[in-house]
C-alpha cells in the first residue's frame, strides 16, 4: 500500500508546511510536524497498526503540536480585539 510508505508521509508533511506559508495560522504546522513524526516513526518500521489508527493517531498529535505552538507562540498583539464598549452606547 502507498500509505506505510513513510517518505509519502513526509512529502505531505512539507506540502502541509508549504500551506502554513501560504496561509499562517499554526493548524497546518501542527499537521504538517505530526505527519511528519508519523513519516519517521514508519521509516524508522515501528508502526504496524492500519491506516485507520494511524490517521487517528496524526490526528490526535497535531492536536496536541498546534496546542503547544499556540502557547509557545501566544497571541500577537491586536490579533484579538476585546470590545469594552458598544457603539449604540451614547456617552
Amino acid at each position: 500500500m502507498i500509505w506505510d510508505n513513510g517518505w509519502i508521509w513526509l512529502i505531505a508533511a512539507l506540502l502541509l508546511a508549504l500551506l502554513e506559508l501560504l496561509l499562517p495560522g499554526w493548524i497546518f504546522m501542527g499537521i504538517a510536524l505530526a505527519t511528519a513524526i508519523m513519516g519517521v516513526v514508519i521509516l524508522a518500521d515501528l508502526w504496524s497498526a492500519g491506516l485507520p489508527l494511524a490517521l487517528v493517531v496524526t490526528a490526535l498529535l497535531s492536536g496536541v503540536i498546534w496546542l503547544i505552538l499556540r502557547r509557545a507562540v501566544g497571541v500577537r498583539e491586536g490579533q484579538v480585539r476585546i470590545w469594552d464598549r458598544d457603539i449604540n452606547d451614547d456617552e
